[in-house]
């Protein structure tokens, strides 16, 4: 399966190619963001080794749930800067403090996302 994977790009990593060779480069923002979703594919296979697809053993309604847990977090770690997250993330140098509840929130998004694509395909990436 990876070997298949290498061999032909998705869509989605042609279409980036052709992003990175337009004569106009994607804005500072969006470079940025290019850099967290690499770094969030590296950091979900870490803890994938650890905790496999612990994240979706209670099915649809669990996944929801667990997402909804991190969003609650995260808002109530805003509500005393009148939800300025902006201002929060500043006043909040701890570690595991509200940027890394943001960045688990991210992550899970992207993994209930990637579950519904890989669910529409046969697994070789065609539509089922």
């Amino acid at each position: 399966m990876k070997d298949k994977m290498k061999e032909k790009p998705s869509k989605v990593l042609q279409q980036l190619e052709e992003l990175y060779e337009m004569e106009d480069q994607p804005s500072k923002i969006i470079r940025q963001v290019d850099t967290l979703a690499s770094l969030d594919t590296l950091k979900l296979n870490e803890a994938e080794k650890s905790y496999g697809d612990s994240w979706k053993q209670r099915g649809g309604v669990g996944a929801f749930m667990m997402l909804a847990r991190k969003w609650d977090r995260l808002e109530k770690q805003v509500t005393e800067y009148h939800y300025d997250i902006f201002h929060a993330i500043e006043q909040d140098a701890r570690e595991e403090g509200i940027i890394d509840d943001i960045r688990d929130l991210r992550r899970y998004l992207f993994l209930v996302e990637a579950e519904t694509a890989l669910r529409k395909t046969d697994g070789s990436g065609k539509p089922k």
